[in-house]
């Protein structure tokens, strides 16, 4: 009997767009399971038509509440519509990356054959804060009809800072499936930033998604590394990504980072670790 998935789907646009990356996204989860989206941004009805057909439920008004905070209003979208008992898996997910790259059914069936009452893409092994990435969780009956996950949704508030966030909720999400004995993995482990820096290992080891902040660290010294991913991806993922991308940075911009030469890489190489010595060291 296939799953039942819920995705709670996060997004977020400075420009008030529903771009063609956030577009294929919801289609390719919207074969593997329904779809509510909340957008931290407020979207015309014009845009937001635009993803409908392939959602059961929208809502685009600016909270200010980050990634958790449209998990929390989705989350009780659901829980108030006495959805959640119709589900096997609930994830959530957001649009802090591009893709999926490849198809996202088998990745989703790999991760919840690990039998985990909680899993995501990635688990961030580091040696004091170690926690599962918050932009991609699935978890079970055995959390999201507890509780206790009920309480840490309602609690999600306004913070000032990203940091904030991060330590409240990202962490605090994993610490609490710890406090409660609940099991979780992940296939992939990303200490620290690697999960932006190393877009070609993640690539070759089948991530289904790039973050988007790949596109804009280290001097462009990240190009080549996305391009491989892009050229290793479906074409149709490819061709969604670039014209968002386009449309986010600048189209000359684009041309300028995705680049093959080794010589231009290079010379955004030594230019980033120049600027790291000049502020402190590597």
């Amino acid at each position: 009997m296939k799953p039942k998935r819920l995705f709670l789907f996060a997004g977020y646009s400075a420009k008030n767009k529903i771009d063609e990356a956030l577009i294929y996204m919801a289609q390719q989860l919207n074969k593997c399971g329904d779809i509510i989206l909340v957008m931290d941004s407020d979207i015309p009805d014009s845009e937001l038509k635009k993803i409908k057909p392939y959602t059961i439920y929208i809502s685009a008004k600016r909270h200010k509440e980050y990634d958790f905070g449209s998990y929390k209003r989705a989350y009780l979208y659901a829980y108030e519509q006495n959805l959640l008992k119709n589900y096997d898996v609930l994830y959530m997910v957001n649009d802090s990356v591009y893709g999926p790259l490849y198809p996202i059914k088998p990745a989703l069936e790999k991760l919840e054959a690990e039998g985990t009452d909680a899993f995501a893409m990635v688990y961030n092994n580091h040696p004091k804060k170690p926690h599962l990435g918050a932009w991609f969780i699935g978890i079970r009956p055995s959390i999201f009809l507890t509780r206790w996950y009920d309480e840490f949704m309602r609690n999600i508030t306004h913070q000032e800072s990203k940091g904030d966030v991060i330590k409240l909720y990202e962490h605090g999400f994993t610490n609490m499936l710890h406090d409660h004995g609940a099991s979780y993995d992940a296939p992939y482990r990303a200490i620290g930033r690697r999960i932006y820096n190393n877009v070609r290992k993640f690539s070759d080891g089948k991530m289904p998604f790039i973050k988007k902040l790949a596109f804009t660290r280290h001097y462009g010294r990240l190009g080549r590394q996305i391009l491989y991913a892009l050229n290793n991806g479906d074409a149709a993922a490819k061709k969604a990504i670039l014209k968002a991308a386009c449309n986010e940075y600048g189209e000359n911009y684009v041309n300028w980072l995705l680049t093959n030469n080794p010589f231009k890489i290079m010379f955004r190489s030594v230019k980033y670790f120049a600027h790291k010595l000049k502020v402190g060291g590597i």
